[in-house]
């Protein structure tokens, strides 16, 4: 089950780049909130795939089960309860606004995830899912 794979490790380091270019200098309407939030998704299954080798299908609905999960302590100012509100790390990590929106974006990542493990990755064509 613990395999390092290279291919999604360096997918993970170029997503996490793009996650923090758009964080620290974009400040617009639709980068930031939709495209970012989509990314995100496909960053953690990335992150996943760079040290278990797990089937895409199951990995890609537990990424998308955490992240509805950690939109859903936002609902719930979980950072402000365990009193981390006033860090702009963590803040940053779990987020302070709840929004569907933001799942539907998680959603759409997640979708693209596996619409490319279809397209580029014939282990899930195989059965691997």
């Amino acid at each position: 089950m613990f395999r390092f794979n290279l291919k999604y490790f360096i997918i993970t380091v170029v997503l996490f780049i793009a996650e923090f270019a758009i964080a620290a200098y974009v400040h617009d309407r639709f980068i930031r909130p939709y495209f970012g939030d989509s990314l995100v998704s496909i960053f953690v299954y990335c992150a996943v795939k760079s040290f278990f080798d797990t089937p895409v299908g199951s990995t890609a609905v537990g990424v998308l089960l955490f992240s509805y999960i950690v939109e859903f302590t936002q609902y719930f100012h979980l950072v402000d309860v365990i009193g981390l509100g006033n860090s702009a790390v963590a803040c940053a990590i779990m987020g302070t606004h709840f929004s569907f929106t933001d799942m539907l974006m998680y959603t759409l990542g997640i979708i693209l995830v596996l619409f490319l493990e279809m397209y580029f990755n014939d282990d899930m064509v195989k059965a691997n899912i």
